[in-house]
């Protein structure tokens, strides 16, 4: 756990709306252009050998592009490379989705390409991060190793921004997770300029939660920043997810499917084991939840793909998300009536293991809650902070700690009716805590149930279950930590 001493550089939840424009504006600084360019774009010769490198999908396709080929462009010696080429002050490159929040993808595409250059900028539905990570950092590493100084340089300060919502964020960081398992690192950090819905990871690294209005200048304040702020730390938690061989799963995107299925040993299990079993294996950076707000967040993720016309912004798509909430139950039937509207307690068992502790202790199930959530940000539901600032003296006498995002702990709090949950969300009250843990295992049955909802960081699915046989969920935190620019 990391030193007191660090802690100036954590950065604490906002939700206001002043924030929000402060996320991406630099009041009273004017940002010139041409400066801009100075500090982020990187030498020609190095944009198009990264630009080859990915559009052939081969690390070294760039070495025509050293001095001396045949192939090589004409532009000033220094652009070329060899000895007078200078790497820039902070290499950028940036994502963009253009399907995130209010569309405005393809704008700011084609702005931030006058910025940076158009090798710098990459549309999600062209290139994959993943081949971003593999062909053109393979490709600043393969030029480092013949020699480049340039290169080098670049892949050593290289920062990433990415324009999108949470699920953006997280699906880059997941593929730049892979440089430290493959041992090729530094790994670059990561900024946000916020497009989605709820931008939580946007908001709670200080790059504001929504889309500026004046994005025209803004954006070129946003990159400024991105240039300068200081590096945080952020959690990571692997899920694995174990059900009984053939069930019928409609995983997210954030799912796969696993080749091994190790679970901790040792925990009694309520129900039983089948002898052949799939996994699937993910992870997220927010929250993890189980109940009705995944159930809420399934049926309108279904019905915006349904109707997409009403996926016209962020401000549309929560009246949406709000209307179709009071559709579901939640509100308006009590938790005895329907076994599929009861209590999570009738389906659910939960194990932690709490700070500093290596023994599972059973956590008992709050009987009138109907969503619990596993939280690592400050930031939930586009802003809100349903774990509250809690007071030292209430801390100390539950067992917790104040909470951050790189503490290895994910805090565990419940939601009862959808009242309750509206007077949360609006921070009139806090959620129902129920732990602080390093790692969590969930134990699901069904009985009358037949399927139980389910969602990591925005991303909710369906999960089969079977009468007979119990499905296990194992939250455990990932052993690195993946390295954020503060927006603040």
């Amino acid at each position: 756990m990391e030193s007191p001493s660090s802690s100036a550089t954590r950065v604490t939840a906002r939700s206001s709306m002043m924030d929000s424009f402060r996320g991406c504006s630099l009041s009273g600084i004017r940002i010139d252009k041409e400066d801009l360019k100075k500090k982020l774009l990187m030498p020609t010769y190095i944009r198009f050998a990264m630009r080859d490198s990915i559009r052939l999908k081969d690390p070294t396709a760039g070495d025509s592009r050293l001095p001396g080929s045949h192939d090589l462009v004409a532009v000033p010696s220094e652009e070329n490379g060899g000895e007078d080429a200078v790497a820039p002050e902070m290499p950028m490159v940036v994502f963009i989705n253009p399907k995130s929040g209010g569309r405005h993808g393809p704008m700011l595409k084609e702005r931030l390409q006058l910025l940076m250059g158009e090798e710098q900028v990459f549309d999600l539905l062209d290139v994959k991060p993943h081949e971003f990570v593999q062909y053109g950092l393979g490709c600043l590493e393969h030029l480092a190793e013949l020699g480049d100084k340039c290169a080098k340089e670049c892949r050593q300060k290289i920062r990433v921004m990415v324009a999108g919502g949470d699920g953006t964020v997280g699906w880059v960081l997941g593929c730049l997770s892979e440089l430290q398992k493959q041992g090729r690192e530094p790994v670059p950090p990561v900024g946000v300029i916020p497009l989605g819905t709820g931008n939580d990871l946007s908001r709670s690294f200080g790059w504001g939660g929504s889309f500026p209005f004046a994005w025209k200048s803004a954006i070129k304040k946003t990159l400024y920043r991105a240039t300068t702020g200081p590096i945080c730390r952020l959690d990571s938690w692997n899920i694995l997810i174990q059900m009984p061989d053939g069930t019928v799963l409609e995983p997210p995107h954030s799912l796969k499917l696993a080749e091994e299925c190790t679970l901790d040993e040792g925990l009694e299990i309520q129900g039983q084991l089948p002898e052949k079993r799939t996994c699937y294996e993910g992870v997220f950076y927010n929250y993890f939840s189980i109940g009705m707000d995944a159930q809420v967040a399934y049926g309108f993720h279904h019905l915006r793909n349904e109707k997409p016309y009403l996926a016209q912004g962020p401000i549309s798509n929560k009246l949406v998300y709000s209307g179709y909430s009071c559709t579901q139950g939640w509100f308006f039937t009590p938790c005895t009536s329907d076994p599929s509207l009861r209590g999570l307690r009738n389906i659910l068992r939960i194990h932690v293991k709490k700070v500093n502790c290596s023994e599972w202790e059973q956590i008992p199930v709050p009987s009138s809650v109907r969503a619990i959530v596993a939280l690592n940000l400050h930031n939930y539901g586009s802003g809100r902070n349903p774990w509250g600032n809690l007071k030292p003296d209430y801390l100390e006498k539950r067992g917790f700690v104040e909470a951050h995002a790189d503490d290895g702990l994910l805090e565990i709090f419940g939601l009862k009716q959808g009242w309750h949950a509206s007077f949360v969300m609006v921070e009139l009250i806090s959620a129902k805590h129920i732990a602080q843990a390093a790692a969590i295992r969930l134990e699901v049955r069904g009985g009358e149930w037949k399927n139980a909802y389910m969602q990591m960081d925005g991303e909710p699915w369906k999960q089969p279950m079977d009468e007979e046989f119990s499905t296990l969920v194992e939250i455990k935190r990932v052993p690195y930590q993946s390295p954020m620019i503060s927006g603040d």
